[in-house]
């Protein structure tokens, strides 16, 4: 099943949206990341903590790769696909300070809207010794 040309468009803003939030320059600004998360943004964090919007905004300053000389995020291996118009699925694997996690995105563009904006982000630690590939 192929996909339409313009899912890569979308598919290629999704994945823009996410590397912008991997940026500290952006994860240290409020107003900046404010304006890729989703209104209704939630996350399930390794921990299993569940973040809403206003607290994501508020604690991505102080979260891991945020800071200037603290460890960034390498993130590789990102795929995506169109789930249906105006909702993207993005997944791929970062490393920061020597862990390693496996992350699921849903981007979603609102209907009227041009911004696409991260709607649900979930990470997964990925434990030591186990191989990239995927299961």
């Amino acid at each position: 099943m192929s996909q339409e040309p313009q899912d890569s468009t979308e598919v290629n803003a999704a994945i823009d949206g996410e590397l912008r939030l991997l940026d500290p320059a952006v994860r240290l600004s409020r107003s900046l990341a404010a304006t890729l998360l989703d209104p209704e943004f939630v996350e399930v964090g390794a921990s299993g903590k569940r973040w809403t919007y206003e607290e994501m905004v508020a604690a991505l300053p102080d979260l891991e790769g945020g800071g200037a000389d603290g460890p960034r995020f390498e993130p590789s291996g990102i795929t995506g696909v169109v789930l249906a118009p105006g909702l993207v699925h993005l997944t791929y694997e970062t490393v920061v300070g020597g862990e390693r996690a496996r992350r699921s995105s849903l981007w979603r563009r609102r209907a009227g809207e041009t911004a696409w904006r991260l709607y649900y982000h979930q990470g997964t630690p990925v434990p030591g010794g186990e191989g990239s590939g995927h299961a």
